[in-house]
């Protein structure tokens, strides 16, 4: 699953795995230790390396320091390629509930209360999904045109109805 953040990759991912029956991970819970700190790239990849040693499993994340190992082993990339207007409207009111709620992301962190009136991206998710999208969007373009991905199957979201048609083609498939 990947995507710019407030995309839905979170969402649809975890009803993937649990409609598979397989693991979900949000690489951001295994990047972001307490106080926000980044693991040392080295253990990233090891823990994800153990995520996809498992015969099937659902990965959400962009993190290009680990993009090898998971792709290595995938067999389709689910590409969250939503318009910006819509991933500007869902990143604001995330934004919003969690800063209001005070919910836990991962490992005791949690958004900024101010955090979405930052200019800087690395502080707010906010900016970071406006200046990202574009390039995000460039990247997995580009990565579905590689050869080096033929051994992978893309399914592009662009829109909430392809969405609901993967899980509704999930559920016409056998297992």
């Amino acid at each position: 699953m990947v995507g710019i953040s407030g995309s839905g990759k979170t969402t649809l991912g975890r009803v993937i795995a649990d409609r598979l029956g397989v693991p979900f991970t949000e690489l951001d819970s295994i990047f972001h230790q307490p106080g926000w700190r980044p693991l040392p790239e080295p253990e990233f990849r090891n823990r994800v390396a153990a995520k996809v040693a498992g015969e099937s499993w659902v990965i959400d994340g962009n993190y290009s320091a680990v993009r090898d190992l998971v792709w290595d082993r995938a067999d389709t990339v689910v590409w969250f390629d939503l318009p910006r207007r819509t991933v500007m409207i869902r990143i604001i009111w995330r934004t919003l509930r969690r800063a209001v709620t005070r919910a836990e992301l991962w490992n005791g962190n949690r958004e900024p209360p101010l955090g979405m009136f930052r200019i800087n991206p690395e502080v707010s998710v906010i900016r970071w999904a406006w200046l990202g999208h574009g390039r995000l969007h460039d990247r997995y373009t580009a990565a579905e045109a590689d050869p080096a991905n033929t051994h992978l199957t893309f399914i592009r979201i662009r829109s909430a109805a392809d969405a609901d048609a993967l899980l509704e083609r999930l559920d016409s498939e056998p297992r």
